[in-house]
């Protein structure tokens, strides 16, 4: 995958645009960070930008194998309930969800199928979604209104950066500077998107984070590795992060999401992931840039020049055929050869904040991932209050201990074998008292405070009022 290119400001609301990265047709195996959909357009690079060469005798990293079945699951309550996409018609054939997940969050969570309780009148989750995997959560409460295998290991792509971003993010002070070695930008995978960054000169850390949520570029993510002790203490970093987080579904190889034998994540750990994010202000603001200006070469008076960058989730940038979706707020897309496209995605609507995220649909169409992230958004949003809970999004280990010790193994993540031996690991879905927070709004690029609210239910997180298109566009 090439570099991003010099991408203007988007158009106005309900104009169409060109996107800023696709799944390419000619996507070399293991490219990670521009996810979309599977037709692209051309994208040139910036003169200053470094090729990552193709490595001689490396081989395309094998899909993930997965062999167990199927087993729709039966479900008993007072309310309607379904765990089968619905009305029987065929599928693609795709490969089968392990029969056995893990039951963080939740009994349902682990079972294969779709995971929904309706009360009367509420919607159906809509049928054309054909991602592997995916989950619609309220982002405050954690509770999971619906979900589809939602513990399903599987290649993450770019969308492993929220990992990456909550685990260094607050080490470095924004307007910290450092010069790029050319070190720092070795062993980058061939086919890496690159935000443009050129050994030899100095970025702002705050330039860096927008390169890599915006860009999505492993050339940023190498140099704070660098900056942050290397490529291997970040990933054993990011390891631990993830254990602390009770994403037990994750096995980090690499920082940046490139694909790497062993290295998968799921539908449920990605939104943990993002949740923990979202706490820092910082995070919310880099993941709800649509557009910045990041630095570019000297030009011949040795003058700094810079070129446009935007951002590649297409439900904050738009393309054409695809309006922003209302309330967006972030987080961070994907797409790797292996893993198709991966998404995360933060909204609200009124007082109300959903996270989403679909991992790997089956359909082959352009911007397919964020058509049905859009979709779920849509039935969340019309569905909430009107379905009970499947699960929830389980809290850190410092606030509620090992998700996994009640007696149940992980299914894998980084205190095991990773991608394989799919053991159940519980956590029942019970309520836990606590604590006060304080609601932080990003409206008009300005961060307000808008008070503080004692709960009785279960502890919510702080996440950000809605973003007002064109309230997050850097210079």
């Amino acid at each position: 995958m090439m570099s991003s290119s010099s991408v203007p400001s988007p158009a106005p609301r309900g104009a169409f645009r060109r996107g800023a990265a696709s799944a390419p047709a000619g996507a070399r195996p293991g490219s990670a960070g521009a996810p979309g959909g599977a037709v692209p357009g051309p994208r040139t690079a910036p003169a200053s930008a470094p090729r990552v060469p193709a490595p001689r005798g490396r081989r395309a990293v094998s899909a993930l194998a997965l062999s167990a079945l199927l087993v729709p699951p039966v479900v008993a309550g007072g309310h309607a309930a379904y765990a089968a996409d619905g009305d029987g018609a065929k599928q693609p054939k795709e490969p089968a969800p392990p029969a056995v997940m893990s039951r963080v969050g939740g009994e349902r969570l682990g079972v294969p199928g779709v995971q929904v309780q309706l009360r009367d009148g509420a919607p159906k989750v809509p049928k054309e979604i054909s991602a592997r995997s995916w989950i619609v959560s309220d982002a405050e409460s954690g509770e999971v209104l619906a979900a589809k295998n939602p513990h399903w290991q599987l290649p993450p792509a770019s969308t492993l950066k929220m990992l990456f971003a909550d685990t260094v993010l607050p080490k470095f002070r924004k307007d910290e500077k450092y010069t790029v070695k050319p070190a720092d930008l070795e062993g980058m995978g061939a086919g890496s998107s690159l935000v443009g960054i050129k050994e030899n000169l100095t970025y702002t850390v705050h330039d860096l984070w927008l390169g890599v949520f915006l860009r999505s570029g492993n050339d940023a993510v190498h140099t704070l590795s660098a900056m942050n002790g290397g490529t291997e203490a970040t990933v054993a970093e990011m390891r631990q992060r993830a254990k602390d987080l009770n994403a037990v579904d994750t096995h980090v190889v690499t920082p940046d999401g490139y694909d790497a034998p062993g290295q998968v994540s799921s539908a449920y750990d990605l939104s943990l992931f993002a949740r923990a994010g979202l706490q820092n202000a910082d995070f919310r603001e880099y993941c709800s840039t649509a557009n910045a200006q990041f630095p570019g070469d000297k030009d011949k008076n040795g003058k700094r020049t810079s070129f446009g960058i935007q951002n590649t989730n297409r439900l904050l940038s738009g393309d054409y055929g695809l309006e922003p979706y209302p309330g967006i707020a972030g987080v961070k897309n994907g797409y790797t050869t292996h893993a198709g496209n991966t998404l995360t995605v933060v909204a609200q609507h009124g007082a109300r904040k959903l996270l989403v995220t679909v991992m790997n649909p089956a359909k082959q169409e352009r911007n397919e991932a964020y058509k049905e992230a859009a979709a779920l958004f849509d039935w969340g949003f019309s569905a909430a209050g009107k379905v009970e809970p499947v699960g929830r999004l389980v809290g850190p280990r410092s606030e509620e201990g090992d998700a996994t010790a009640a007696g149940h193994h992980g299914a894998g993540g980084d205190d095991g074998k990773s991608g394989k031996g799919q053991d159940s690991s519980a956590l029942e879905a019970t309520d836990s008292s606590g604590g006060a927070w304080t609601a932080v709004a990003v409206a008009g690029g300005a961060l307000v405070a808008v008070g503080a609210v004692a709960l009785v239910v279960r502890r919510r997180r702080p996440l950000p009022e809605a973003v007002r298109r064109g309230s997050r566009r850097r210079r």
